[in-house]
């Protein structure tokens, strides 16, 4: 679990069919082998350090599946280590498993240095996106502010922008979409509900025996 709070930007290395290398300047000191690692979102095991350079293994499904297989080298990333029993639960809760991929569309200048972000929204996580609700982009825990017929927008702050790889993504990249987990378990519930509701009918019973 993560909570799309962003600890450190990383620039994309190099890239192969099982493996992803992230450079990253400031290097946290006490990596483990193993353990997971939100890259923009998408949660990734450690299985090499050497220096500054990590090394993740990637199925050939992560890379199909997000920006992370798209991205060319030299590209920024956002990192974020899963989260600890003792640590402060801000953002919302992120699973750094993608939902699905959405496009930067446009962004505007407001008042105040903020800037809105519109972000495609892709009709098989339409349901599950609402405004005032939570949504990760790049695995970046965010607000939405509305909500159109096939994109979304949020704003972003200049803190946001400057801490995060989202502050130099350009209209048209590729980003990494989960919706919030609470969302896709009401969603769920709902879609089963509704179909046990529509199999069972009074006339149905009473055609079985059950009414008279």
């Amino acid at each position: 679990m993560f909570t799309g709070l962003i600890q450190k930007i990383g620039t994309i290395r190099k890239r192969s069919d099982l493996a992803l290398e992230i450079e990253v300047s400031d290097v946290w000191s006490d990596l483990e082998f193993g353990e997971s690692i939100a890259i923009n979102g998408t949660c990734l095991t450690l299985e090499k350090q050497a220096g500054g350079v990590l090394t993740f293994h990637t199925l050939a499904e992560t890379l199909k599946r997000t920006n992370l297989g798209i991205l060319p080298p030299g590209s920024q990333v956002n990192m974020e280590r899963a989260l600890r029993l003792n640590s402060p639960l801000d953002g919302h809760i992120v699973t750094g498993h993608v939902d699905a991929p959405g496009k930067v569309l446009k962004w505007v200048p407001r008042p105040g240095g903020d800037m809105e972000l519109t972000v495609e929204l892709p009709e098989n996580i339409a349901m599950l996106v609402a405004e005032k609700g939570s949504i990760a982009i790049d695995g970046v825990s965010l607000t939405v502010v509305s909500v159109r017929e096939g994109e979304f927008t949020v704003e972003l702050i200049p803190v946001t922008r400057e801490h995060t790889a989202l502050g130099c993504r350009k209209v048209g990249d590729p980003v990494n979409l989960e919706a919030d987990l609470m969302a896709r378990y009401a969603a769920r519930y709902l879609e089963v509900k509704s179909r046990k509701s529509s199999n069972v009918t009074m006339q149905k019973l009473f055609e079985a025996g059950f009414m008279k």
